[in-house]
């Protein structure tokens, strides 16, 4: 299976990516089928040069059975590339804090069954 997926370039803490088709079981950063182009995340959002690719090759990429990963989907969407919206990102952010939320709402149920069962002890006892 070909993937369209990123490989990681430059050094620690300055980060470059080539957006390349390799096959799914290659090494991340290891041989690749063909450059299709680069994400530089350093560059601000509404730099021209932070997202670079070549439409035409990407395109007969998917048109071939090419899957992108979802980072790449979500660049070739943005940048209106044919055939890119059904590998759309599926997944939804977590809210914020959710888990913490559940965890005091566990605490205060486990809170109330103690002290629901010490009264009933004492209601016994007496």
């Amino acid at each position: 299976m070909i993937k369209i997926r990123l490989s990681r370039g430059g050094r620690k803490a300055v980060p470059f990516y080539r957006i390349l088709a390799t096959n799914s079981t290659s090494p991340r950063d290891s041989k690749f089928l063909e450059k299709l182009g680069t994400y530089n995340p350093l560059l601000g959002d509404s730099d021209e040069k932070r997202v670079t690719i070549d439409k035409e090759r990407i395109e007969h990429w998917l048109s071939v059975g090419a899957q992108p990963t979802q980072k790449v989907a979500k660049f070739l969407i943005a940048l209106g590339v044919k055939g890119a919206e059904k590998y759309a990102p599926t997944f939804k952010p977590k809210a914020k804090g959710s888990n913490l939320k559940k965890k005091a709402a566990d605490k205060l149920a486990k809170e109330q069954e103690a002290a629901a069962a010490a009264k009933a002890e004492e209601v016994a006892a007496a």
